[in-house]
């Protein structure tokens, strides 16, 4: 028995049974480490528990939303009617995120099973955000479907509709913006010559800025609509009428705002239309504008501008990459009048080119261009009648809310008139913008809206795509060569150096 016992002693306290028992001891206090921690965890707010290491980084909230909570200055209330152990992780997630940003925005969840008379108390359905301002009393609803987009074409062909878009930054920031805000801006779109409709995904971006799209035919309409904060052409096929022209004029000499895109036809195919830009010092030049050292793979008439903006016309613009297809040129000329002003935007390179079916122009080609000019916001009659009443003023003063100012001598309100012209519509072309969703063609169009009104800025984000997104090596230089081969070599061979040194021992 002795004998044994000290045999069994021996076992026990050889090294390899102490490095085991230590070895157990460790992993048991690790675990043990593990399962206090994921406790602790689990009872913090959800907006800390959830990072986002997906490649579509959905709760990823851009620097315009930011800015704009910041700054928020009145209590929003969300209040989600949806049983929420039964809501998307992602919107919960999402939502939390998102309130976490201002101490202004809180958010309540009702079980419309529970209480099924919140869902006739608001008059909407289950699975909605009531967005709400007690301040200004006004209320908007966002739906979950608008904010995990599907993409019903694939119904057809599947039998099941697949997720395409995450749109929860855009559609909080449009409900909250609206509610809080009591600007609202009216665009008119003309009609009558062969213009292009806008997209989708854009007419959603205009509306999220809180703006009322509407059309207008010049034809029928002896003026402009008083309401109207912005008249926006697009890509127009045929020419205006003389009446049309004058109406335009007219509009803009009252201090009215355009927006101009050309489509494929300009300058002398378009005279009356060419005939306004060119009161403002902005002449169309013949042929398509190619440029070979700023173009897209090769193809001299797929245009990367260069970009000269800045103020609120390059808010929210970091890689200056904006894209333009088969595009006219513009030149700025002397406008009709001293009084205006007319600067470019967006411009070719110093080796742009245009082309025509006999000729190739060189030189630096403006794309985009913005002309200006103060006018008086009175009449002729009216202001000699405040002459003879001695109602001049000598000090310059801002109107609120429309951007109008004094004129320092006469007292009469000024306005400004702004015309912009963009010389490709293919800036907004849904097979770019779609397309090639990292360009920034819809910020800077957006920004260039936005500019027409004081006060205003452009507050809409584009939706993240939930498409799979596949890691691709597009030039394989020094660096890819590195992470595909030498990194894996060197894991396998400190591998077998570490496998030969434990061997040899």
């Amino acid at each position: 028995m002795e004998k044994r016992k000290k045999i069994n002693g021996a076992v026990f306290h050889t090294t390899k049974m102490r490095q085991g028992t230590y070895s157990i001891g460790l992993t048991a206090v690790v675990i043990a480490i593990v399962v206090v921690l994921n406790l602790i965890l689990g009872q913090l707010p959800e907006k800390y528990r959830n990072l986002d290491v997906s490649s579509t980084k959905i709760y990823e909230i851009t620097d315009t939303s930011r800015e704009f909570l910041e700054k928020l200055d009145q209590e929003v209330k969300l209040t989600v009617l949806a049983v929420k152990e039964e809501t998307d992780e992602r919107i919960q997630t999402f939502l939390s995120k998102y309130a976490s940003l201002s101490k202004q925005i809180s958010v309540e969840w009702i079980d419309p099973v529970l209480h099924p008379s919140a869902l006739s108390q608001y008059e909407t359905s289950e699975n909605t955000i009531i967005v709400s301002s007690e301040r200004t009393g006004k209320t908007t609803t966002v739906a979950f479907g608008d904010i995990i987009v599907s993409d019903m074409s694939s119904y057809y062909y599947t039998g099941s509709a697949s997720e395409s878009e995450f749109d929860g930054e855009g559609q909080l920031t449009s409900a909250v913006y609206y509610v809080t805000s009591d600007v609202q801006k009216k665009i008119y779109r003309t009609t009558g010559h062969g213009e292009s409709t806008l997209s989708a995904s854009m007419t959603d971006l205009l509306d999220k800025n809180n703006l009322v799209l509407s059309e207008l035919n010049l034809l029928m309409e002896t003026e402009v609509p008083k309401d109207c904060d912005l008249l926006l052409m697009y890509a127009p096929a045929n020419d205006l009428a003389e009446e049309e022209k004058e109406t335009i004029l007219s509009y803009l000499a009252g201090g009215g705002k355009m927006l101009l895109l050309f489509g494929e036809k300009a300058g002398t195919e378009l005279p009356n239309l060419a005939a306004v830009t060119e009161e403002y010092g902005i002449e169309t030049v013949e042929g398509y504008i190619a440029d070979p050292t700023r173009c897209y793979q090769g193809n001299a008439y797929y245009i990367f501008p260069e970009l000269q903006i800045s103020g609120d016309m390059a808010k929210g613009i970091s890689s200056e990459m904006v894209l333009l297809i088969n595009t006219r040129g513009l030149s700025l000329t002397n406008a009709a009048r001293d009084t205006i002003s007319t600067e470019s935007f967006m411009t070719t390179g110093s080796s742009g080119y245009a082309v025509t079916e006999t000729t190739e122009t060189p030189g630096t080609y403006t794309l985009g261009a913005v002309a200006t000019e103060p006018v008086s916001g009175k009449d002729e009659t009216e202001e000699e009648g405040a002459e003879e009443h001695g109602e001049n003023k000598t000090e310059e003063s801002e109107s609120s809310g429309n951007g109008t100012k004094e004129d320092e001598t006469t007292g009469n309100e000024m306005n400004e008139a702004r015309l912009t012209v963009i010389s490709s519509a293919s800036m907004i072309d849904a097979q770019i913008t779609d397309t090639f969703p990292t360009l920034e063609n819809t910020t800077l169009f957006l920004n260039a809206v936005m500019a027409n009104f004081e006060g205003v800025e452009n507050l809409s984000i584009e939706p993240k795509s939930l498409a799979v997104q596949y890691n691709a090596v597009q030039y394989v230089g020094f660096q890819s060569l590195l992470v595909v081969f030498g990194i894996p070599i060197l894991i396998l061979a400190g591998g077998f150096f570490v496998w030969l040194k434990r061997r040899k021992a």
